[in-house]
């Protein structure tokens, strides 16, 4: 059975996932009660652990060292689960077809023509129908990579399931959810869950690889 996550850490990591978010959506990407999560923003406040920054646009963000502490408990439940070697085997499945998205997203923006590249204007419905084909296919890789992990960690169980919605979504000429960045794109899952397991693995994305 798959370990659930306690409210504290979910709180911490919704943060970490989303970089700057008012409560409402730290609760909805928690998938934790509101009351819940007030009371522990109210008490990382205390902690230094989370900071509200009111303005033109409001929210909370981790401080410094509430991003070492969400590593810390991240690695305790990798460790109280016995699930570590897991969810490393998934990531590095995960990788094993990052680069394949990446590229995929990179034809949806950018076309060669007569041996230039350009922007895609989305004037050739035969070139758009394969990149999305394309993405069709990386989607059929994908999903058992999330059903693994969401086997091990209930706070993965989410991703097959958006996923899913984003590509029906594309399938149905609803393009902007392809990959436009300031919306819940598949793009934007793909992203958010890669920083996911770099989060929960305590692999720093700019040594990744290394």
């Amino acid at each position: 059975m798959a370990t659930t996550s306690e409210p504290t850490l979910l709180t911490l990591h919704a943060l970490r996932l989303k970089g700057f978010i008012d409560s409402a959506e730290v609760a909805e990407i928690a998938s934790v009660d509101q009351s819940v999560v007030d009371g522990e923003l109210a008490k990382f406040v205390e902690s230094g652990h989370v900071v509200y920054r009111d303005g033109r646009v409001s929210g909370w963000s981790l401080t410094p060292e509430g991003r070492v502490y969400g590593e810390q408990l991240l690695a305790g439940e990798l460790d109280d689960a016995g699930v570590r070697d897991e969810v490393a085997d998934g990531y590095q499945r995960f990788l094993g077809c990052n680069q394949d998205f990446l590229s995929i997203c990179t034809d949806w923006q950018v076309r060669t023509v007569d041996g230039e590249q350009q922007l895609n204007d989305h004037d050739d419905p035969d070139y758009d129908a394969s990149v999305i084909a394309a993405l069709g296919a990386i989607d059929e890789q994908v999903q058992p990579i999330v059903a693994h992990l969401a086997a091990q960690l209930d706070r993965f169980g989410s991703y097959g399931d958006r996923f899913t919605d984003r590509l029906t979504r594309v399938n149905n000429g609803e393009t902007d959810w392809f990959t436009k960045p300031m919306i819940d794109s598949y793009h934007t899952v793909w992203f958010e869950l890669h920083e996911n397991l770099l989060a929960t693995l305590g692999i720093e994305r700019a040594k990744e690889g290394h």
